[in-house]
Parts: structure tokens; sequence; C-alpha cells
């Protein structure tokens, strides 16, 4: 069953390292192969550069913000979610209006559905 990730290289942008292996976890259940995780936004920064196909950010990362990672996949019209904290914050959601926002902790079939839409609008 194709289920839109199969061989898809997703980035995992997350500082906390439990929540990093569940999403590592997940996707790979998923056939995606997963970039990362990474936990700062340089190693980002540098796996973007490398080429991916999509990916699972953190905002907060230890006090530093992911919005660099953010507008690079921006630009460059790469399919993301943002998985935060802050993501209920009306600043947050000013923000960053044009991007797809998740609540901490992240239903994992909601973030799924949220990013193969963004795989499917980016195609």
């Amino acid at each position: 069953m194709n289920n839109g990730f199969e061989n898809k290289r997703v980035l995992i942008l997350e500082d906390d390292p439990l929540l990093a292996l569940d999403l590592e976890d997940f996707f790979t259940d998923l056939g995606a192969r997963v970039v990362g995780p990474v936990s700062s936004v340089e190693q980002a920064l540098r796996a973007v550069s490398e080429g991916i196909d999509a990916a699972v950010l953190d905002l907060n990362l230890r006090g530093v913000y992911s919005y660099p990672v953010i507008e690079q996949l921006d630009k460059a019209g790469t399919p993301l979610v943002v998985c935060s904290g802050y993501a209920e914050l009306p600043e947050t959601q000013a923000d960053l209006s044009n991007v797809v926002l998740l609540p901490k902790p992240c239903d994992l079939s909601l973030l799924h559905r949220r990013l193969l839409e963004q795989i499917d609008k980016a195609s």
C-alpha cells in the first residue's frame, strides 16, 4: 500500500530525543528515508542543502528558533509541518500563517495526513 512516503527523504528537526525517536520510527515504518533526526538549525540547513522531500520541524530548539530552516524550505517549495508547543499562540500563528502548525504532543495520524497534503500540493 502506498502511503505517500515510500522512499521520500523526510527531515526531522527535533531537540527532544524521545520525540525525535518516535518521529523517526513513525516515518521509517511508512517507508520514508528519514534524514536525521537533527537537533540544531545548522544541522537542518545542511540537510536541506543536500536535498530532502519533506520536513517535520520543532519551532523552539532550546531557545533557538527554526525560522531560518522554515524560510529556506518555504522558498524551495518543500513540504513541511511545524510541530510545536507554541503552535496555538496567536503570535506564532501570525508569524507562520503560511505554514501548517500542529500543537505538541503531535498526533501522528494527523501529522501524517497534514504532511501528505503538503506533499500532494507541492507535486
